[in-house]
């Protein structure tokens, strides 16, 4: 208990330290700073290279850890940041971090490269940024020099804001690989551990997010390379699909157009202040505040018209949980194991139904009720603005329990999983208007 209180109060006064340095704006480095995630920019966009021409990675496996964080990272989240630096060798590991998706990319940068010295590491700063003041960011990311520290280094960090800007600056204008994006794969096949959070996360797979204007606008209107996807970074590989920011969002029905257009079988996207570890093993270890979810298309279909899916599949991984994507094997964590579900005593009885499935995690909170209740299934509907393109265009989201279907509660924490629960939506029509005064 001394220690982490000790720990805390190191983190305020040097929170407060780094805020008195911002508002002077001395040249002298702030400490570790206030624990606030860096929130993505509104600025215009680079444009996506669509045709990734670069080489594809080695067939070995790679060696090293991926840690994919959902963006909102804060700065007391002492078992992430630590887990970072322990996966990458422990105390005075050297940790490369990239501000290159970042508006203000030095600064952002310093940052969290502070915070991660403060839990342990020697992290230094790569100046490879689009937006970075006074570099050519081109000859920067094919600078020899820089590209050697990097691939010797045991970790990379890539901070927030447009994940566009991450491979504008890590790939060269015809498509092809940077030195400094192979020296970032030599070090990951060696072993290393490569953390992104927000933007950062996003360019794990192979396929990203690009200009998505809303979660209910995919499903309308559908994706295209170019537009709402571009090529991402892959280091997951070419079977799994990343979103990030999910639960509060909603984002995870953005996902579905993205996966079905692209090809995509799974689908992993993180809530924000939580992380998911990808072992070598192809283990997924979920860690932080919130938790992930899992999307299993490898059962769904579609018919034609406007968006609709049959027979989707969706897991929520709390803290502790694990998954294996060669196996498709879900391990609860500790505290849950003996708290499982029993479908004989159902916690929540009569009809589930929420006009806002696309809310502040509506969707996990619908499918942990569903998994202990009487019901056999839970409706959720999305719609837009009576003033938005397609207005009378709404969707309803069907969810089932299935043979497979479990749920598991915490024994030390309001905290659940729930795996395996059967997701069908389909084009619903709006009513205009869709209310009248009285």
């Amino acid at each position: 208990m001394l220690k982490m209180a000790c720990r805390s109060a190191q983190i305020v006064l040097l929170a407060l330290a780094a805020a008195a340095h911002v508002q002077a704006q001395t040249p002298t480095p702030a400490p570790a700073p206030a624990a606030s995630e860096l929130k993505q920019q509104d600025e215009p966009k680079p444009v996506p290279q669509v045709d990734v021409k670069g080489p594809a990675p080695a067939p070995v496996a790679p060696k090293g850890t991926l840690v994919i964080i959902g963006g909102g990272l804060r700065g007391e989240n002492e078992p992430v940041w630590e887990r970072i630096v322990e996966l990458a060798g422990g105390k005075g590991a050297r940790i490369a971090v990239f501000g290159s998706a970042s508006a203000s990319p030095e600064r952002a940068a310093r940052l969290d490269a502070q915070r991660l010295s403060f839990y342990g590491a020697d992290a230094f700063v790569v100046p490879v940024a689009v937006r970075l003041k006074g570099t050519d960011y081109r000859a920067a990311a094919n600078d020899p020099v820089l590209a050697a520290q990097v691939s010797s280094a045991a970790g990379a960090y890539f901070v927030g804001g447009d994940q566009a800007r991450i491979t504008e600056a890590l790939r060269n204008p015809d498509g092809s690989n940077t030195l400094m994006l192979n020296a970032l794969w030599e070090m990951y096949r060696r072993g290393g551990v490569i953390a992104g959070t927000s933007a950062g996360a996003a360019v794990m797979s192979k396929t990203m997010f690009y200009n998505v204007s809303s979660v209910l606008s995919t499903l309308k209107r559908g994706v295209a390379d170019g537009m709402e996807l571009a090529p991402g970074l892959g280091f997951i590989g070419d079977d799994v699909f990343v979103d990030q920011h999910l639960l509060v969002r909603g984002r995870f029905a953005r996902m579905l157009p993205a996966m079905m257009a692209k090809g995509y079988k799974m689908g992993l996207g993180i809530d924000e202040n939580t992380c998911m570890i990808i072992h070598p093993t192809r283990d997924v270890e979920v860690l932080g505040y919130k938790g992930a979810l899992m999307i299993d298309l490898n059962n769904a279909t579609q018919a034609p018209g406007d968006f609709n899916l049959s027979n989707a599949r969706l897991s929520y991984l709390d803290n502790g949980d694990r998954f294996n994507l060669t196996t498709h094997k879900f391990t609860p964590s500790p505290d849950k194991v003996s708290g499982k579900f029993d479908a004989a005593n159902p916690y929540y009885k009569g009809p589930l139904f929420t006009a806002d499935v696309l809310g502040h995690t509506t969707i996990v909170d619908l499918m942990t009720k569903l998994a202990d209740s009487d019901q056999p299934d839970a409706i959720g509907i999305a719609f837009g603005s009576p003033r938005d393109l397609q207005a009378d265009l709404g969707f309803e989201f069907r969810l089932s329990r299935v043979a497979e279907s479990v749920g598991y509660a915490s024994s030390v924490a309001d905290a659940y999983s729930v795996y395996n629960i059967r997701l069908d939506i389909r084009p619903i029509k709006i009513q205009q208007p869709f209310y009248q005064y009285k």
